[in-house]
């Protein structure tokens, strides 16, 4: 029997003043069954960072050819792809072709920093992409629940998170892009 994908439901509040952006999701996202806690949790900040009516999170692990979270405009053009976790390098290139901007959230301290390493040549070459690292998930970790409702304000490029047990500084650093 097949394993089945894990539900959770985010209320999400969003205060983003560096773009103007204040908006309420209601999310349903969907835990692949080979996703960690923490990759789901590193898509909803993803989501946050980037929200828009029409940013919605896509098939991700389950499909090849999908982003994690990808933002349409009604023609269904890409406008932003959205990759969470070491994405290969052909796939960012790829998803450069396909889009009009491409963001990529690296995540898991060391193997992520190697990531970079091998990879900022080739990233830099284009020049659609941006590049972000989240060297600790430990607070975004702490605010798994089934049920999560969460409040997000940004402010000169500070991201925090807090639900009705506090408020946490998600740190993220621009490797590349804006």
């Amino acid at each position: 029997m097949a394993l089945k994908h894990t539900i959770f439901k985010v209320e999400l509040s969003i205060a983003d003043m560096d773009r103007h952006y204040y908006e309420t999701h209601s999310l349903t996202v969907a835990q692949h069954p080979s996703e960690t806690e923490e990759r789901m949790m590193v898509r909803i900040f993803a989501f946050a960072r980037h929200a828009h009516e029409r940013l919605v999170f896509a098939k991700g692990l389950s499909v090849d050819d999908e982003p994690d979270l990808w933002q349409k405009d009604y023609t269904e053009a890409i406008n932003l792809w959205i990759d969470v976790g070491l994405p290969d390098e052909k796939r960012v290139r790829k998803a450069s072709g396909r889009s009009d901007a491409v963001a990529v959230y690296l995540y898991g301290g060391n193997i992520a920093d190697m990531w970079w390493k091998d990879n900022e040549s080739k990233m830099k070459a284009l020049p659609k992409i941006s590049v972000f690292n989240l060297p600790d998930t430990e607070p975004l970790k702490q605010l798994v629940k089934r049920n999560m409702t969460l409040q997000c304000t940004i402010q000169d490029g500070e991201m925090w998170l807090s639900d009705e047990t506090g408020a946490h500084l998600i740190g993220v650093e621009v490797l590349q892009g804006a």
